[in-house]
């Protein structure tokens, strides 16, 4: 079975921002807040792949690469807020989630499901950025019709 490029390069953004996190857990740069939104690189990383991937096959219809690029985001932020539940959980649920919210943007006693919708709803709103941005940058290459 081929996977499609949407869904590989969503993993290796996914793959990526867990090993980008886990290792600032080991290094215990964890309560660095400002470290975290590092993890934008690996989504740009991703969704510019798929993006020249796309362009390589010929593809040059700014909607349907549009899509594409949004697509590769969003799957790599889902995987990547599952993989936090199921981590948190491992760590000690709620408690574990409170100690992250201390230093980030959360205010008050986030349960992992607030914390996760809250994830959720920045990181799609961090993945059309990044879509938005990236599909200006190659506005020259997609056809004008």
């Amino acid at each position: 079975m081929k996977l499609n490029k949407e869904i590989i390069n969503g993993l290796i953004i996914f793959i990526a921002i867990s090993i980008y996190f886990l290792l600032m857990e080991l290094l215990g740069l964890s309560h660095h807040f400002y470290l975290r939104f590092l993890n934008i690189v690996f989504v740009f990383y991703g969704v510019n792949r798929t993006i020249k991937q796309n362009l390589n096959e010929g593809n040059k219809q700014f909607v349907s690469n549009a899509i594409s690029a949004m697509f590769t985001a969003v799957i790599g932020v889902i995987l990547s807020i599952v993989a936090l539940v199921i981590y948190s959980y491992l760590q000690g649920g709620d408690a574990f989630v409170q100690s992250l919210s201390e230093t980030f943007l959360f205010g008050g006693n986030p349960s992992i499901d607030a914390y996760s919708i809250s994830l959720l709803f920045e990181g799609v709103a961090s993945s059309v950025i990044v879509t938005l941005l990236l599909m200006l940058y190659w506005n020259n290459k997609f056809s004008t019709d």
